[in-house]
């Protein structure tokens, strides 16, 4: 953006008054000339469209612009509609740019030789004192295993392009820089491959760029002016998210953090908390995130030289952008959404990048309920108050406002309890409005009964009166007392610590999406599952717990950020190998991993991909699976339809993934992997099949030699399908083993297909059929 400020108050005001309301004048007062001109067109009746224009044909990024000027330009008639048009200028990942144009402009601009593709900009939304030393990263001295192998990450570069929701709280990106997580004493220069900038804006200057946060960028344009309101119209952070993310993957040692003084007490700290942080707002209001304006935060952050991006947010994985990221040697890491536990929900399903699954921790916090009987029960909450006197207590049903009207809920604790609803009603869906009409009753508490699921977030809007979950079995003791008392009364105490072994974990959450997915079914998705569930990181001056699989995602980019320090080498395939091959599908006490959701199940590779990530097994794998970034980029300009010398376009399990989903097993099927050895020159590896039932798996060969000069070794694995019976998806796996600390695992996911449904008769010829899963 241009730096100079506009100097006429008269006109910048005459501005200001058509473009917002007046609530956030004083933030639009400080924006820069292009940006106003930018937000001017919010007013008008175009739509945002990109335009996707393949491979840069030449270096220099000034000339790449010029180039979309003169095309666009053309297009219009005029050099001044194309500068009012232009949105941003792809120009460092990939060709392309994004302009507001009428449908029949965009539909002219397909029409061009050098146009690959056209479409409108969505909008997406998104989606730690305890969960580092879960994982096994625990702070000693002197320093230890892989964080010091990492030297805590110092040198690497996390790029954090955060945008958008945790579980029950909105939520939007940008960082808070007076955080003790981001002060920088003691760090040196800061990197000389960093190329990027400090863009300032609204409470945002240059002094707010440390050793430590050493860039930052925002991104208004095209956004919708109702999502600036009362917005800070730079990288600051509004209400806490972008800050919170990105102390989980990066934040420094912070002694003697809690919430509210009692909860979480501890050292707060990043995965990697001696990495330098890069910050892209690209997000804005209730975390709306325009796809322009994320794709050109990515195509600056592969311009700044990031080793890293972490993007918690929703969406199709942004395909154009990633891919040269990931070219680049970027690794990308996705939030893989919050919409499960229902199948098919996972979003960012590509290939290259490694999308996160969200899974609980060693740690609850236990709630004595006290009813006037004696009896004490235990819930869940994040009650900081005082424990409460002996009060009223009343059964409220589904908590309804007329029904809360009728039993006169004025002083009292109410128990919401509605089993009759459980099967329509979403908890995470019912809660919020629970909350506020026991608000408006006047009530002093509730205990709201729910099936296991991750609904803590939502009791911050409980403020000053206490909100407990429990479970059914809880509940119908409570109201089995209420029913049979004449003077039912409880009291409800603080919330305690509950840490360690007696905490069954981890468990994947149930508001984490599952696959597979129903864009690439023959790719397994999510790939890696890591803590999300009351995570305790910065907000503004403070620490908080928020939930989603945007705060799993910042603990899987912590862990990559660690990986680039100590192999500097790998590429992003071999590191996604290497967390995805050695993660653990056990709990706490050697048993298979738990679902929650309804009803709780055995956890599959739908659910955690690999399983839960083990960071120090992934810093030596013994085996991984790489890919050149060609064959992503032959994948994506076949299917894209840009390169005119594919013939056909293989499924996804034909690339060398650490993962093979196939959807559509009808008879028998070989695919082929090779793994390079990362470990002992001298090793042998025998192969340990798992296959899924109802399916025959053989590899060959089943021994693998590797010596200093054969370091790489390629396999094929077969299935058979062995009941010729419709069915949905088995899962098994492929485990490689040295006889020694190595276990190098690929999770395996088929679904046997039989039946054929004609879809084209000619007479009584079938020509066409589709198969019909289960």
């Amino acid at each position: 953006m241009a730096k100079d400020k506009l100097n006429d108050k008269g006109i910048e005001k005459k501005l200001v008054a058509k473009l917002v309301h007046k609530k956030v004048t004083h933030h639009i007062m400080n924006i820069q000339v292009d940006t106003v001109t930018n937000l001017l067109l919010i007013v008008g009746f175009d739509q945002v469209y990109i335009v996707y224009m393949g491979e840069k044909q030449h270096e220099d990024p000034a000339v790449v612009t010029a180039s979309h000027h003169r095309l666009l330009s053309a297009h219009l008639g005029s050099t001044e509609e194309a500068v009012r048009s232009l949105v941003y200028s792809y120009r460092h990942a990939f060709s392309g740019f994004s302009a507001r144009l009428t449908k029949s402009q965009a539909k002219k601009l397909q029409e061009l030789p050098e146009v690959v593709s056209v479409r409108r900009s969505r909008m997406h939304r998104v989606h730690t004192t305890r969960s580092w030393d879960f994982l096994g990263l625990t702070k000693s001295n002197p320093p230890s295993g892989l964080l010091k192998d990492a030297n805590y990450g110092d040198g690497v570069i996390v790029g954090v392009v955060d945008t958008g929701n945790g579980v029950g709280r909105s939520s939007i990106s940008g960082i808070w820089p007076e955080s003790r997580s981001f002060l920088d004493e003691g760090y040196g220069p800061v990197p000389s491959k960093w190329k990027g900038t400090c863009q300032t804006g609204q409470a945002f200057g240059p002094s707010n760029c440390t050793r430590k946060i050493i860039g930052a960028r925002w991104y208004v344009n095209g956004v919708d002016k109702a999502d600036l309101v009362g917005e800070y119209l730079s990288a600051r952070d509004f209400n806490g998210h972008g800050t919170h993310t990105a102390s989980t993957a990066a934040g420094n040692f912070v002694d003697g953090v809690s919430f509210g003084g009692r909860l979480g007490a501890g050292t707060a700290r990043g995965g990697a908390p001696r990495a330098r942080l890069a910050v892209y707002k690209a997000c804005w209001g209730s975390g709306r995130c325009p796809e322009a304006a994320v794709l050109k935060a990515i195509d600056d952050a592969v311009h700044d030289g990031v080793d890293v991006l972490s993007l918690s947010l929703g969406g199709d994985g942004y395909p154009s952008a990633t891919i040269r990221a990931v070219a680049r040697g970027i690794n990308v890491v996705f939030a893989g959404g919050n919409n499960g536990p229902a199948p098919q929900t996972i979003e960012n399903e590509l290939p290259w990048v490694i999308t996160v699954a969200a899974t609980t921790i060693d740690r609850s916090f236990a709630t004595n309920i006290t009813l006037g009987n004696k009896l004490k029960l235990v819930g869940q909450s994040i009650y900081i108050g005082s424990q409460t006197d002996l009060t009223g207590l009343v059964y409220g049903g589904s908590c309804d406002a007329e029904t809360l009207r009728t039993i006169n809920a004025t002083n009292q604790l109410v128990l919401c309890y509605s089993r009759s609803t459980a099967a329509s009603t979403l908890p995470r869906v019912d809660l919020p409005q629970v909350i506020s009409n026991i608000k408006k009753a006047q009530a002093s508490g509730l205990l709201y009964a729910q099936y296991p699921t991750d609904l803590l977030d939502f009791l911050y809007s409980c403020q000053g009166f206490p909100c407990v979950l429990v479970d059914y079995r809880i509940a119908n003791v409570i109201l089995n007392y209420v029913i049979t008392s004449n003077n039912a009364v409880a009291m409800v105490s603080p919330t305690m610590n509950t840490i360690g072994s007696t905490v069954l974990s981890p468990k994947v959450a149930a508001f984490s999406s599952r696959g597979p997915s129903p864009v690439y079914p023959d790719l397994l998705k999510p790939d890696i599952a890591a803590p999300g569930v009351s995570i305790l990181a910065a907000v503004e001056n403070a620490y908080i717990f928020l939930s989603g699989t945007s705060m799993a995602c910042p603990h899987v980019s912590g862990v990559v950020a660690l990986l680039k320090a100590v192999h500097p080498d790998w590429s992003p395939a071999a590191i996604k190998s290497a967390i995805v091959t050695t993660a653990s599908v056990t709990d706490g006490f050697g048993l298979a991993v738990e679902a929650d959701g309804v009803p709780r199940k055995i956890a599959d590779h739908f659910d955690y991909g690999g399983g839960q990530i083990v960071p120090t097994r992934a810093a030596d794998p013994g085996l991984v699976y790489d890919i050149d970034s060609k064959d992503y980029l032959d994948y994506l300009n076949c299917t894209r339809g840009v390169s005119d010398t594919c013939k056909v376009t293989k499924p996804l399990y034909f690339l060398n993934l650490p993962s093979i989903a196939i959807p559509e097993l009808k008879t028998s099927l070989t695919v082929g992997r090779t793994v390079t050895n990362v470990g002992e020159v001298e090793a042998v590896y025998r192969a340990d099949i798992r296959a899924p039932p109802g399916v025959d798996m053989t590899v060959e060969p089943p021994v693998l030699e590797f010596n200093a000069i054969q370091k790489v070794r390629s396999f094929v694995v077969r299935f058979v399908a062995r009941q010729r019976v419709q069915g949905d998806y088995r899962f098994g796996s492929l485990t490689w083993l040295d006889g020694g600390r190595h276990l190098v695992r690929i999770p395996i996911a088929v679904r046997v297909y039989v039946l054929l449904w004609c879809v084209s008769w000619q007479g009584r010829e079938c020509k066409g059929t589709i198969g019909l899963g289960a």
